[in-house]
């Protein structure tokens, strides 16, 4: 079984959790069912260009990475899938496409303009889970305000610099609840389960063990990297703390759970 819940503050300041069960038998028939390896990447258009669009092929035809992409992987429900949209120590804002058709990754825009990150290059890899949706009709009672219509968002701590599109299994570690413009924007922190170190972080405290300041400087970039554009410092809910993994997976599940009720046919 896995949790759809509903977070709230309880008078004492600490984060309480009401869970009601959801079913997970077909979450994971789905994840067993589906091979990772036969993803083909295809490029089509020129890199730095508006054309320029990453796609998803299997041998039965493209595929939406964002609805096709089982969640949670084989092996183990409490690991995920992350599907990669920025390498670590670049800038250029890629994101998957939520509103063309099979979902490619695209670099964002701005009234035609391609969109870099102006505060300079990521110190992490950045991307989503798939099967996962932030509702904008729905209000967190954590952070007083609504989702932001995207799929869930993901920061991997590891050393190795991973690829635009790369599928990759990871561990989840924790999770910042991110404010961004009065959207909830969470942000889970995980680690490549074949990373160096994944055998010995399991969690936000050893995070800090083993890479101490890392939360610190992942939460300061997220802050401040909208100043060179003129806009207000993001700000954080939950008294900025990064909490643990059980609570992660508590807002993993819960968009999972948006996700299929919106999207699953």
């Amino acid at each position: 079984m896995t949790a759809a819940v509903t977070r709230k503050r309880s008078l004492e300041g600490t984060v309480e959790c009401k869970v009601a069960k959801v079913s997970k038998g077909d979450v994971k028939d789905a994840a067993a069912s589906f091979d990772l390896s036969t993803i083909k990447l295809r490029e089509e258009g020129d890199k730095g260009t508006l054309e320029y669009r990453v796609f998803f092929d299997t041998p039965e035809g493209p595929i939406s990475p964002w609805h096709k992409i089982p969640l949670y992987t084989s092996d183990d429900s409490s690991d995920c899938n992350m599907i990669v949209e920025i390498p670590k120590w670049t800038r250029a804002k890629f994101e998957i496409s939520t509103k063309e058709s099979n979902n490619p990754i695209k670099q964002d825009e701005k009234k035609g303009v391609l969109r870099d990150y102006k505060w300079g290059d990521m110190c992490f890899n950045y991307g989503a889970f798939p099967q996962t949706w932030e509702d904008p009709s729905d209000v967190s009672e954590d952070t007083g305000h609504k989702g932001d219509d995207d799929p869930l968002d993901v920061i991997e701590v590891g050393a190795r610099q991973l690829k635009t599109g790369e599928v990759v299994p990871v561990k989840v570690l924790g999770v910042l609840a991110m404010i961004d413009d009065g959207e909830t924007d969470w942000k889970v922190l995980v680690i490549r389960k074949d990373d160096l170190l994944a055998d010995k972080i399991n969690d936000v405290d050893d995070l800090e063990v083993e890479l101490p300041g890392a939360v610190g400087a992942i939460r300061e970039w997220l802050r401040v990297y909208k100043l060179p554009e003129g806009k207000p410092e993001n700000s954080f809910g939950l008294e900025e703390k990064a909490m643990p993994k059980e609570y992660a997976m508590k807002v993993i599940a819960e968009t999972h759970e948006l996700w299929a009720k919106k999207y699953k046919s």
